[in-house]
């Protein structure tokens, strides 16, 4: 996706997610360990600063002041960290940055800040009731960045070990497709963009019946037992 596009996802993003600071701040976010949604709100708008200061200072390691307990002060602190992080990213993406992984340019962080935003906002929405569905096309985006960026990552870390061969999924809504391993794909598994999104970043079980499987099932699931996300 171009930057102006991340960047409008972006905003979306996160201020659905402050939309949901107005709930019950202790409610327990079900994919995020034992965090509450006031802890989760930490947690994004803490790393929008990081990110913010990667960008503005080219460098890793920035620590974030607390996010304040009353909510009304965490609210306007949450907003706070969302304007710098959209001032930081406002630039030519080809700009350099720090960044965990390649590329080392703001684009890097103008999608990743975007994935971040989107997948948290749907683990708010989902501690505050019913999730809301994810756009297809940005979905995808980070069905992508999972296999260029994360699983890598992943790898490169003792996480989890490199695939022993290619597996092939399919978007059915947008006709989108990714291929992660070496050589020919063994298996397919299709579903909609989101429902791979959510999958891949532990949010939806593979049994869910969003899933289509063709070709060698259990070489596939192999493949994306990783975690291929942190």
């Amino acid at each position: 996706m171009d930057p102006s596009s991340l960047l409008r996802h972006l905003r979306r993003e996160l201020d659905a997610f402050r939309n949901c600071l107005d709930g019950d701040l202790a409610a327990p976010v079900e994919h995020c360990g034992d965090w509450t949604l006031r802890e989760l709100a930490e947690h994004l708008g803490g790393s929008n600063l990081r990110a913010a200061a990667a960008v503005t200072q080219r460098r890793g390691g920035y620590e974030p002041p607390a996010a304040p307990r009353e909510r009304a002060a965490l609210v306007r602190w949450f907003d706070d960290t969302s304007q710098t992080l959209y001032e930081a990213l406002d630039t030519d993406p080809s700009a350099p940055a720090w960044t965990f992984h390649p590329p080392h340019t703001v684009g890097f962080w103008q999608r990743r800040r975007c994935m971040e935003a989107l997948i948290h906002r749907w683990d708010a929405e989902r501690a505050s009731g019913t999730p809301r569905p994810l756009d297809a096309q940005l979905a995808g985006e980070g069905v992508a960045e999972v296999f260029d960026t994360m699983a890598p990552r992943q790898i490169a870390r003792g996480r989890t070990p490199s695939p022993a061969a290619a597996l092939r999924l399919e978007a059915t809504d947008t006709g989108a497709s990714w291929e992660y391993g070496p050589g020919v794909p063994v298996a397919a598994l299709a579903a909609p963009a989101e429902s791979l999104l959510l999958l891949l970043w532990g949010r939806m079980p593979l049994d869910g019946v969003a899933f289509v499987w063709d070709g060698d099932e259990k070489a596939g699931r192999r493949i994306l037992h990783g975690p291929l996300t942190p």
